[in-house]
């Protein structure tokens, strides 16, 4: 069986992603986002956490640097075949290490983005081997993208 690691920060992006809970019950799968002060997920059995990366703080970089630790070590316990992605910032090593080791990477744009691209989204477009929109016009910007509606 197939195993998925689903990956996002928190707020909007990991609600979209959870709205994949059907995946998650059919596969073997884990979920990691970022550490918060409020639980943001319940109900998830097996559940990694990252820093929350801002990239206006001064440190972002030294955080990205430790969740790329921090990710690097999640992904030799789990090994898991496809990295599924709603972004933002902190899912970027994830995905490069999913990259790396010849992986499947899913992505999906953020719902909230109708006319223009996330940085992460630019980022991993260039290196996914399935990216979705949730809007038809994001296929301007995102022109091999794919395009099945909106997860909510």
């Amino acid at each position: 069986m197939k195993k998925i690691c689903f990956i996002a920060s928190t707020g909007g992006h990991l609600d979209q992603l959870m709205m994949l809970g059907p995946i998650m019950d059919k596969y073997s799968s884990f979920v990691v986002t970022e550490k918060t002060k409020y639980k943001a997920i319940k109900n998830i059995n097996k559940v990694y956490y990252l820093f929350q990366v801002n990239r206006y703080e001064f440190i972002w970089i030294l955080k990205l640097l430790l969740n790329a630790i921090i990710s690097m070590y999640i992904f030799i316990l789990e090994r898991p075949d496809v990295v599924i992605s709603t972004g933002a910032l902190a899912t970027i090593p994830m995905c490069i290490l999913a990259k790396i080791f010849r992986k499947k990477i899913i992505f999906i744009e953020s719902f909230a983005k109708i006319s223009s691209p996330t940085l992460t989204g630019k980022l991993i477009y260039k290196f996914a081997d399935e990216f979705y929109v949730q809007w038809e016009e994001m296929l301007n910007i995102y022109p091999k993208a794919i395009y099945k509606g909106g997860i909510y």
